[in-house]
């Protein structure tokens, strides 16, 4: 039987084959819980399914990331009854403030790998994907099952192929192809379906999340890169089977590519940059579990190096993981940043979701490296994001105004 990587992972953790549209009741590896929904998570669990324990704290991770720090009495209060609740509960698996999104952390920590299955609080689940992991975000409900009993059900979704030629240009990065696809396949492109990228096994594990991630702004449930070319390829169990069945194919030259740049105000208004005119931009944003890693701060810091920000403008980067910015202290990169003018923030979500560190304000343009450019997403309902990659949002902080990298370099 031939079969694509999620009726893989997903027939393991069913203890059966299953295929694209079986409905399917299934054991999951990790669940997690971030700091924006663990409270109305435990609150159903306790009350409406009558579970005083998790099934299993070796099988749940604890993540304080998306107001971290504490921006208000209300949330530190809330975040305080959730350190009380792991440690009652068992967990050794929490991730405090200042270690960074839960995404990479759970990479990092060698908690996300290769054929699991992994449901977190977090629509950008997918992201863990990057390890060839079946990630997928859920609802309160659905996870506070999961946590309760250790399994889960839903439908074997579908496939969608991604396959990827030759090299990226100058300029030209992970960001750009992961928009293009959006750009080609839309919103709903790729709706409970899962996305397999493939012929990227040149980028590193955390570029490939930047894929994995921007899987779900495709409507994806989950988004996977097999793990060739990383640490973990001879140890997973995945293996591409010729002969397996898409639903649909979406080929791209990576030699053509052209920097992609998201305009207001869905993920899937994408055209090339050099398509777009004079934007002006009054603050650039780096960071997200799509965009805050360390090759993303590298990245940035090789268009700055010895150049400063255009006058008026603020930069700020706010690092995935404490790995990624030490990463970034010990080989100079965070000097280069902070010499160039950026501000740098506490390792975590951010303003991702305008609620503290950043948030914009009416009338103010953002190019932000992050994964969604809703209207009010990150602040004002008056304000416009613009989303595109690191080496464009560092071209972009030197002149004002959204710049292809090869006109600075």
């Amino acid at each position: 039987m031939t079969l694509t990587l999620s009726e893989q992972i997903l027939s393991r953790a069913a203890g059966r084959p299953v295929r694209a549209g079986d409905l399917v009741t299934v054991n999951v590896d990790l669940v997690m819980l971030h700091d924006s929904l663990a409270p109305s998570i435990i609150r159903i669990m306790h009350d409406e399914l009558g579970a005083e324990r998790v099934h299993d704290p070796e099988r749940i991770a604890v993540v304080i990331d998306h107001v971290a720090p504490a921006a208000s009495v209300q949330t530190a209060e809330k975040q305080a009854e959730l350190r009380r609740w792991v440690r009652s509960q068992g967990i050794g698996n929490l991730f405090d403030v200042g270690r960074g999104i839960s995404h990479p952390v759970l990479v990092e920590e060698g908690l996300a790998r290769p054929g699991m299955l992994i449901i977190g609080s977090d629509s950008h689940s997918t992201a863990y994907g990057c390890v060839g992991a079946f990630g997928s975000g859920m609802g309160s409900t659905d996870i506070a099952l999961a946590a309760a009993t250790g399994r889960t059900w839903l439908r074997v979704p579908e496939t969608v192929l991604v396959r990827a030629y030759g090299r990226f240009a100058p300029g030209v990065s992970a960001k750009d192809l992961g928009l293009y696809a959006a750009r080609m396949l839309r919103a709903d492109g790729a709706t409970y379906a899962a996305i397999e990228w493939h012929g990227v096994a040149f980028l590193s594990v955390m570029e490939r999340m930047t894929l994995a991630t921007l899987s779900i702004e495709l409507g994806a449930k989950a988004g996977i890169i097999p793990p060739d070319g990383t640490e973990h390829a001879t140890s997973s169990p995945l293996r591409v089977q010729e002969g397996a069945a898409y639903s649909r194919i979406l080929d791209v030259d990576l030699n053509e590519l052209q920097p992609q740049v998201s305009v207001p105000h869905t993920v899937d208004n994408v055209r090339n940059l050099n398509d777009i005119g004079r934007v002006a931009v009054d603050v650039v944003y780096l960071g997200t579990c799509t965009n805050g890693h360390y090759e993303d701060m590298a990245a940035a810091a090789r268009v700055l190096r010895g150049r400063r920000l255009a006058p008026g403008m603020r930069m700020l980067v706010v690092p995935a993981s404490a790995q990624a910015l030490q990463r970034a202290v010990e080989d100079g990169t965070l000097t280069t940043l902070l010499a160039a003018g950026a501000t740098i923030g506490t390792p975590g979500c951010g303003a991702c979701i305008g609620r503290h560190m950043g948030v914009l304000a009416p009338g103010e343009t953002c190019l932000f490296t992050g994964n969604r450019n809703f209207r009010g997403r990150m602040g004002s309902p008056q304000a416009n994001i613009y989303l595109a990659s690191p080496e464009v949002a560092a071209a972009t902080a030197l002149t004002g105004y959204i710049t292809h990298p090869q006109e600075i370099v």
